[in-house]
């Protein structure tokens, strides 16, 4: 294979946003480095930042205690954020490396639905400091036989609040809340859901 799992994806992303990337790496001891790719997009829809991990795909996740997992097969995925743009995010892209670092370091397996808490704001300042995963506009990127094609997860910043109310309800109950209440989740400053 010519071509690495970290360069499919970036190709992916280029071709689908339609824009070159500012990259920021991010190295945790004894875990290959993290990037995370910022876009700023103009066309399809201005005023909006993506930013979206690129390394937590180079292997499949799995079950820490499995001593016999599949090096080529398995669930792949990488995170992106989608912010509105015109505040400043000091901070956001480390928080990203860190989630996207779990599965190699904790071993946890990013999916659909699933609640990341980092018990600290996902960048200086913020009330978020969980988000909550579903499936990206994006899709996935497809990599050559056998191995599985990498998901990319929309990861939305939540608050502690909407992080117990995901645990006691479930993820669907909070996005309900968040059409009903009228809240945009690209907005770094907005309010927390309270559901009812």
């Amino acid at each position: 294979m010519t071509e690495s799992v970290t360069d499919l994806v970036g190709k992916h992303l280029r071709d689908r946003l339609g824009a070159e990337p500012q990259r920021a790496s991010v190295t945790f001891l004894g875990v290959e480095p993290i990037d995370v790719l910022r876009f700023v997009l103009d066309d399809a829809a201005p005023g909006e930042l993506v930013y979206v991990t690129s390394g937590c795909a180079r292997h499949p996740m799995s079950d820490p205690t499995d001593l016999h997992a599949d090096p080529v097969k398995g669930p792949r995925a990488e995170l992106v954020v989608r912010m509105r743009a015109g505040s400043p995010l000091p901070g956001l892209h480390k928080r990203m490396a860190t989630l996207a670092a779990a599965p190699a370091v904790e071993g946890l397996i990013l999916d659909a639905d699933a609640l990341v808490d980092l018990g600290e704001p996902l960048w200086d300042g913020a009330t978020c400091t969980a988000v909550l995963l579903s499936a990206d506009e994006l899709g996935e990127v497809e990599l050559p036989d056998p191995m599985d094609p990498v998901r990319l997860l929309r990861a939305v910043p939540i608050t502690a609040n909407e992080a117990a109310w995901v645990r006691l309800k479930g993820a669907d109950a909070l996005r309900d809340a968040w059409r009903e209440a009228g809240i945009d989740v690209t907005e770094p400053n907005r309010a927390s859901a309270t559901p009812g």
